[in-house]
């Protein structure tokens, strides 16, 4: 073999190599810090039985009134995630913080993430507890699960509010998620390499260091774990599921929606088309990021409180 072909066969070898060499050792830490960090995790909250495995609550507050709150897709911990809202409304209010399958401690699980099957779980959690009429509060993809669940339970629920929800008529909701890429990444430890070179994204915020620490461990333990991933492929089915559909007219529906969105066009006049769906509907814009109530809370508790007091005395 001559000299430069020589030359140019190995340093095409050393090109390949460098790069399989680098996953391979992503995956093997990735690896080891996942077992390593699993005896860091705290217990929080309290585990209730659903469909033969464990899903986890918190539960905070004693009020008259209970309002349960729903996580966002992919929120690693969302009693912990929640909890700066929690602090504004458990004065007032009994709040519930539903974690569920896949999400914070709760199980992972086999069946499938469906909009019917998630919204069933989370209403079997709430039976246990004794929880039979609240206001329904969630964010993100938990407004698409509203719809399912307001179907289903109508008669349980006094209101429901979103926080910057999700809408089953927004641009893109039938585009896929890439999953399986995702829970690729996951797996090689090419996410946790990335997440560690990238900004911190709780920086600024309100939370103390010890629930940093643990929302960020079951965010490297959860984010590619099968159930999240299910539900990620799921997620068109799921927006085309409710397409159409509304509240109930005599459901009263409060939208707390960012202003300043810049990703989906009409994001504003999506929620002003679903309030003027029912007959009790409210928009209230806020600035901020997809997270409001991370930074937000104070406004969203007092909107909350003025919105429900303005029902009692109908």
């Amino acid at each position: 073999m001559k000299k430069p072909l020589r030359i140019a066969i190995t340093t095409l070898g050393v090109l390949v190599a460098i790069p399989v060499l680098l996953v391979a050792t992503t995956a093997v830490v990735n690896v080891a810090a996942t077992a390593s960090e699993a005896s860091s995790i705290t217990d929080y909250g309290q585990r209730v039985p659903v469909d033969g495995k464990e899903m986890n609550v918190v539960q905070s507050g004693d009020g008259d009134q209970t309002i349960v709150l729903l996580p966002g897709l992919g929120t690693a911990a969302p009693g912990l995630d929640f909890q700066p809202l929690i602090d504004e409304l458990d004065d007032t209010y009994r709040v519930v913080a539903v974690e569920p399958f896949g999400a914070g401690l709760s199980d992972q699980t086999d069946t499938p993430r469906t909009a019917a099957n998630i919204t069933r779980e989370v209403h079997e959690a709430l039976q246990y507890l004794g929880v039979e009429r609240y206001v329904l509060m969630g964010h993100s993809i938990a407004g698409i699960y509203a719809l399912t669940y307001s179907a289903a339970y109508a008669d349980e629920l006094i209101a429901f509010v979103g926080i910057d929800s999700s809408v089953p008529y927004q641009p893109g909701a039938d585009e896929p998620i890439p999953a399986g890429l995702i829970a690729t990444l996951g797996n090689l430890g090419i996410t946790r390499a990335l997440t560690a070179l990238a900004p911190d994204p709780y920086a600024g915020l309100s939370f103390d260091e010890q629930t940093v620490t643990q929302m960020k461990l079951l965010s490297s333990k959860n984010a590619s774990a099968p159930t999240l991933v299910n539900e990620m492929e799921n997620t068109p089915a799921n927006f085309a599921a409710v397409s159409g559909a509304t509240f109930p007219a005599q459901l009263p529906v409060l939208l707390f929606v960012r202003s300043n969105d810049t990703d989906v066009a009409g994001w504003v006049a999506l929620h002003e088309q679903q309030a003027a769906s029912v007959d009790t509907g409210q928009v209230i814009e806020l600035t901020g990021d997809h997270y409001l109530h991370h930074t937000l809370s104070p406004e969203i508790a007092a909107g909350t409180t003025e919105f429900l007091a303005a029902l009692s005395i109908r």
